[in-house]
């Protein structure tokens, strides 16, 4: 169990479908967004206005949270990119994190191996954790068939975000699990110091 107490702002625009989350010590709040149509300019004045709508002021927030990939090349870049403006005028601590990570959240100290997967074109990478969230392989893409060959009985993890892409065959295989993403398992992995503190950076695949 853990107790932390965080007021944050998380961007993710690693996928067409991004969303925007504020939590405060009360309250938390969720917009979502179709990235792969955002610029800078527009991303700044989607998260302006969202905190607008929601009465929130950024100066009350003291930590701001992004995802860095895998995903789409724009959105990815613009988002980190807005994210340290915002971190350097309003003086928030930027912390970066990855979907094979977050995804992995909700198996911590259940399962030994955690094989963490998403989707890249034709092709799915992932990365293995042990039960603690530790890295134990370096991100790897594989084809379809590699992947029910080598993994069939493995836990296999995917964002649900990403769902609608998959391949049939993967999703009758044994140990799948879909999951909702949610950015408040962003503290818990803050909590363990698990994620990206200096090096803020897209992570791209091909």
């Amino acid at each position: 169990m853990y107790i932390i107490i965080m007021n944050f702002l998380s961007i993710d625009c690693s996928t067409d479908l991004g969303s925007l989350f504020i939590k405060t010590k009360s309250k938390s709040f969720i917009k979502f967004l179709q990235s792969d149509k955002l610029n800078n300019d527009i991303l700044m004045k989607k998260i302006l206005d969202f905190f607008k709508e929601n009465n929130i002021e950024i100066d009350n927030l003291s930590h701001i949270f992004v995802n860095q990939g895998p995903g789409n090349f724009s959105g990815l870049r613009g988002s980190i990119a807005t994210a340290k403006g915002i971190s350097l005028s309003k003086n928030l601590i930027l912390i970066g994190f990855n979907t094979f990570l977050w995804s992995s959240t909700k198996f911590i100290e259940k399962s030994e191996s955690i094989l963490s997967f998403t989707k890249f074109k034709e092709k799915y990478s992932f990365q293995e954790f042990n039960k603690n969230l530790k890295k134990i392989s370096k991100i790897q893409l594989i084809n379809k068939e590699e992947l029910i060959e080598k993994y069939s009985n493995q836990l296999k993890i995917f964002p649900k975000n990403i769902a609608h892409t998959l391949d049939k065959e993967i999703l009758k295989l044994k140990n799948v699990k879909i999951i909702d993403l949610d950015h408040n398992d962003l503290e818990l992995l803050y909590s363990k110091n698990l994620l990206d503190k200096d090096l803020i950076k897209p992570l791209y695949l091909g």
